[in-house]
């Protein structure tokens, strides 16, 4: 059972049960039962559209990449924030490491990997396979 459901169960008008014992008995704590959430600022619903859009030009920026891109961009924010808010929305990163290593090229019972150092003359033939 949720503890929303929970909470509406209890009766603060209950003659012989205290909110307290109610609270006990239904495993709810008594904060949360008096819990009352605060809706996001409109200066954070913004950054949010700002965060969000900054995050599909760039998928692979993280909470600290963020916060950066964004103070420079004029908006006061620190890193925790930016990876609160970006938790919140749902925006993890892209990791981009396998962009970085050497692709595997398959010859005659070998493998070997393409190295960009090599220079060929033919532009079609990788160096590797020379």
């Amino acid at each position: 059972m949720s503890v929303d459901r929970r909470r509406a169960m209890v009766e603060p008008a209950h003659r012989r049960l205290s909110i307290s014992t109610q609270c006990r008995l239904l495993r709810i704590s008594r904060s949360s039962y008096y819990y009352a959430p605060v809706p996001e600022t409109d200066e954070t619903l913004a950054l949010m559209t700002v965060i969000d859009a900054t995050f599909l030009d760039c998928p692979w920026y993280g909470s600290r990449q963020m916060a950066r891109h964004l103070r420079r961009a004029g908006h006061e924010i620190g890193r925790r924030r930016a990876r609160r808010l970006m938790a919140k929305m749902g925006l993890t990163r892209r990791s981009t490491s396998g962009r970085a290593r050497a692709i595997p090229i398959r010859s005659i019972g070998s493998t070997r990997t393409c190295c960009a150092s090599q220079r060929s003359s033919d532009p079609t033939t990788c160096g590797a396979l020379t």
